[in-house]
């Protein structure tokens, strides 16, 4: 665990994406093989399941530091990290963990507290507490809590891997992606081999694409360019291989058993097939909210009726395997040939959609069409180079996304909650409502769009405005209004004023609108209306 700790340290206390890569290249240079597999999985997103419930290491934690458990929160709310909060407040023992004990063996140590019972697990996990060092203790609560992450992406991870091994970058972040385990496979047959174990069912890592910086005129020749709307879904892979078909989100999870009615359309693709695309909730030719879409997820069984109510399908966006060949580093304008072709050789499905790629001769005719996208019920357009690979995550130039403007409503903050980590002294999140006569009705939460001048301006007007506090909540008066924008919104009956939207963020601080000028109730339910009739 030392070693891991100074990982840790090391990579935290550097902005620098060299300095992390070095400090990663001498972790896997000096680790042992097991420790090193676990330090891939957890950097890419493998973490176990939390062995100890929080509230018992809370509870644990304030008794061994012999502080009331108020006071305790109070530190919590304060630090803004429970792990750090722990490692802060606890005192340690004379007595400390054999230096040989490396990050393998304490994954072990994690997965045997699960079945322990809780005065077991508070016996081990208080005399872990009282062995380690500050910085052991904040990562090994961290892993405990399954809330571990380290500033290093995949992508960095995945070229420190390369620099260590001399293997290619797109072969190791392939082999990195799927379900493998470090508890069933070794470093080296994952990431050595030459003939991988890789499984039928591992998908490819995904292409994305940057917000477009620029006027799109500047792109250069249009003919050059690839445009198709850009739908508000879930990005996938779907897969046929081995006479299996298998469904992955982008977030690597394996999905079937929430869409069994992409099974048939599976069927009819030929085996060595990769889709790139999109799982929508799409009814009669046409996108329905993304609300419809959320029941889906998470679900070990889907029955016909959920089927019935919450119709999907795949929007399909690129083939990137065709008859078992890999067809990344082909130009897109030859994927897209290949995709057209299979289209051509299956049969025709309401459940699986080829992307439209949108005929323009001038940017001006995009543009329209890019202004029409919500009433396409499209958050806009994506934009690719004709001869772009798929490239493994962003890279800019290739890839555009051009989303519409998005919609807005000025509202007026009614409470403010801290923020958390560097912000945990500072009030962050906000609460926002809208008139419905002489009342407030809350209607949304945002924490992002404003600046950190901007933030430490509100939070002492919040400080001096205080009306009630309600825990880490405090309710102010309702003077300051804020333009909230946001890119749909849809009728809920879990909200009280009768809406939800999606990804609100905070436009801008409205200091030149008074309170009375904010909008009100209907003017949400009329843009819901509006909304709905777009789409």
């Amino acid at each position: 665990m030392k070693r891991f700790a100074q990982l840790f340290t090391e990579v935290d206390q550097t902005n620098s994406t060299l300095k992390k890569v070095a400090a990663l290249h001498r972790y896997f240079e000096d680790a042992p093989q097991k420790d090193r597999l676990w330090a891939i999985a957890l950097l890419t997103g493998k973490r176990p399941r939390r062995p100890v419930k929080s509230s018992l290491m809370r509870a644990w934690a304030a008794e061994l530091a012999g502080i009331p458990t108020w006071l305790f929160e109070e530190s919590y709310g304060v630090v803004g990290d429970l792990g750090e909060t722990i490692a802060l407040l606890v005192p340690r023992g004379h007595e400390q963990r054999p230096a040989q004990e490396g990050l393998s063996d304490w994954m072990e140590w994690i997965e045997k507290l699960r079945g322990l019972e809780e005065e077991e697990q508070k016996a081990e996990v208080v005399s872990a507490w009282q062995q380690l060092s500050d910085t052991e203790r904040f990562v090994l609560n961290k892993l405990i809590g399954g809330g571990f992450r380290m500033g290093v992406s995949q992508k960095l991870t995945v070229r420190a891997l390369a620099a260590y091994t001399g293997r290619e970058e797109n072969v190791l972040a392939h082999r990195l992606m799927g379900k493998w385990s470090p508890t069933e496979t070794s470093f080296n047959d994952l990431i050595l081999s030459e003939d991988s174990s890789d499984d039928d069912s591992r998908p490819y890592p995904f292409c994305l694409a940057y917000a477009l910086e620029q006027e799109v005129e500047d792109l250069g020749p249009i003919h050059d360019w690839q445009a198709e709307y850009k739908w508000d879904g879930i990005r996938g892979q779907l897969i046929k291989r081995g006479g299996e078909w298998f469904l992955w989100s982008r977030g690597e999870e394996l999905i079937n058993e929430g869409f069994p009615d992409f099974e048939a359309i599976a069927d009819n693709l030929p085996d060595g097939s990769v889709l790139d695309g999109e799982i929508l909730p799409w009814s009669e030719g046409g996108p329905l909210g993304f609300q419809v879409l959320q029941s889906r997820l998470g679900r070990k069984k889907v029955g016909s009726a959920l089927i019935k109510k919450t119709p999907v399908a795949f929007m399909v966006y690129d083939l990137l395997e065709h008859e078992g060949n890999d067809l990344r580093e082909q130009p897109l304008a030859e994927r897209m040939r290949l995709l057209d072709d299979l289209f051509a050789s299956i049969p025709p499905s309401p459940v699986l959609l080829q992307s439209r790629r949108l005929s323009a001769k001038a940017w001006d005719t995009l543009i329209t069409l890019r202004e029409e996208a919500r009433a396409m019920g499209a958050e806009g357009l994506m934009l690719k180079s004709t001869a772009s690979v798929y490239h493994v995550g962003r890279k800019k130039g290739d890839w555009w996304k051009w989303k519409i403007d998005p919609l807005t409503i000025d509202a007026i903050m009614i409470y403010a909650q801290r923020g958390h980590g560097r912000r945990a002294n500072l009030y962050t999140d906000y609460t926002f409502a809208v008139w419905k006569g002489e009342e407030l009705v809350p209607f949304t939460k945002a924490y992002s769009g404003l600046t950190d001048k901007e933030i430490g301006e509100l939070d002492a007007w919040i400080k001096r405005h205080t009306r009630d506090r309600f825990g880490p909540v405090r309710s102010v008066d309702a003077e300051q209004v804020f333009e909230i924008a946001f890119e749909g919104i849809q009728a809920s009956s879990r909200h009280k004023s009768g809406v939800a939207l999606r990804f609100p963020r905070i436009k801008r601080w409205r200091k030149d609108k008074p309170k009375e000028e904010a909008n009100t109730l209907e003017d949400l339910q009329n843009l819901l209306q509006s909304y709905q009739r777009e789409e």
